[in-house]
């Protein structure tokens, strides 16, 4: 059971972590039944558009639907009011925030989870679809291996590269980690279409939702010779434009829902390479 503190304000708290798993049968508690889940998604956030995307790869709309939530609620104190009863039923007097992702149980109306992983693996593993697994048999650890290069090489060096109040020499070494990391992936993609295998697997998802916040979010608080020098990795930057055309992908880049999210959360100071986009992710996208 969780209790959120009384003491704190609402917008202070983070949102309850719930770790529940759709399992093979009846035997696990929650297992695969068609609509019997629904997916709450916020598709300008990061984890919301890993999820809608790999949802769009296998073909589950019918079997799990998703709704589809606004970057920024138009509500006090950033709270989804659709996910409000969830939390309310998953945790005894719960007042904290009502975040997103979710995947919801409708028989019980209850939350089976907010962790993101989970939940793709689950998409993938446990419902019926006539769509290549993007988890493919063996791919499990190259897999996880792009995940940690995204969020340590990419997300986190890219943050410490455009915090205002960092030291010199620490958002150098933060751009140069960044570099390193965008260079592998270079190398990597040399002579291939998709990054582990000849199909696209849930590694693709991971990576391209990287570039879309490298280049719409931490571009916004670097200099322009940085930006220019993460834009000079031509092969990376086709093969996002490659799949930002591909109907799972750009179909769900909400890129004015970005920005407000961006907006509204960010407190960073905007910087040259605001001035220098590294992609028309709408263009791309429109194809």
């Amino acid at each position: 059971m969780i209790v959120t503190p009384p003491a704190a304000h609402v917008s202070d708290l983070p949102a309850p972590a719930f770790r529940g798993r759709i399992g093979r049968d009846a035997r696990s508690g929650h297992y695969a039944v068609p609509g019997r889940y629904r997916l709450h998604l916020p598709t300008a956030w990061p984890d919301g558009l890993r999820i809608a995307v790999l949802h769009s790869l296998l073909g589950l709309d019918t079997v799990c639907p998703a709704a589809y939530l606004p970057a920024v609620p138009d509500c006090p104190e950033g709270v989804h009011p659709a996910l409000r009863p969830l939390y309310e039923a998953s945790a005894h007097r719960y007042t904290g925030p009502a975040a997103a992702p979710v995947l919801s149980d409708a028989w019980s109306g209850r939350i089976v989870s907010t962790h993101a992983p989970d939940i793709m693996r689950d998409l993938a593993r446990r419902f019926d679809s006539d769509r290549p697994s993007p988890y493919p048999c063996g791919a499990e650890s190259e897999i996880e291996g792009v995940e940690r290069m995204c969020a340590r090489g990419i997300e986190e060096a890219a943050q410490r590269a455009g915090a205002a109040g960092g030291e010199q020499a620490e958002r150098d070494a933060a751009l140069g980690t960044l570099l390193e990391a965008l260079g592998a992936l270079e190398r990597r993609l040399a002579g291939r279409t998709y990054l582990i295998r000849d199909e696209v697997t849930a590694a693709d998802v991971e990576l391209w939702v990287t570039l879309v916040e490298l280049d719409t979010v931490h571009r916004n608080h670097l200099d322009a010779s940085a930006v220019r020098r993460i834009a000079g990795h031509p092969t990376l930057w086709t093969y996002a434009r490659r799949l930002t055309a591909h109907p799972a992908f750009g179909a769900h880049l909400d890129l004015d829902g970005i920005e407000r999210r961006h907006r509204a959360r960010c407190q960073g100071l905007e910087a040259a390479g605001a001035a220098v986009r590294i992609l028309d992710w709408a263009a791309h996208a429109a194809r």
